[in-house]
């Protein structure tokens, strides 16, 4: 398989310092006066990625996200999922004192393999799964060649 994910060195270090400072608070380490942070953090949706003889399958987890708030395509043999996860709004009377979900708008990208046939692409949104459907071209299917000894 080879779907491949852009890698962004920037964007894994702020993960990791949002991570550090979210640990900080939680344990209330001196340098946060004994308080936790509460804070809004960037994220991105977990994904698997299957393959079989017929398909590619792309599965992303998106709880609370409302379907009309994912967008899927593909442009340039690149698979793009984006949506927003939207923050509650406050209630009269209902204060947050943690908030360690993360909100805001994601996008996760995919390079598509060669044997994709991108025109057939389906996907469905059930149960906060994202589920993409990659068929394979008929063309690529791998040829079993006898090689004969002599």
């Amino acid at each position: 398989m080879s779907l491949i994910t852009k890698w962004r060195p920037f964007r894994e270090m702020q993960e990791l310092e949002d991570r550090l400072h979210q640990l900080a608070g939680r344990w209330n380490l001196p340098g946060n006066g004994g308080k936790e942070s509460v804070a809004l953090a960037e994220w991105a949706p977990l994904v698997d990625i299957s393959e079989d003889e017929k398909e590619f399958l792309v599965k992303a987890e998106l709880p609370e996200v409302k379907k009309e708030d994912v967008k899927v395509t593909v442009k340039d043999d690149v698979l793009h999922i984006a949506g927003e996860r939207r923050f509650e709004k406050e209630e009269n009377g209902r204060h947050y004192h943690r908030i360690e979900r993360s909100y805001g708008s994601f996008e996760r990208s995919f390079t598509l393999p060669e044997n994709t046939d991108s025109a057939r692409l389906a996907a469905e949104f059930k149960d906060g799964v994202l589920t993409v459907h990659l068929p394979k071209s008929p063309d690529a299917k791998p040829k079993t060649v006898e090689v004969k000894v002599a």
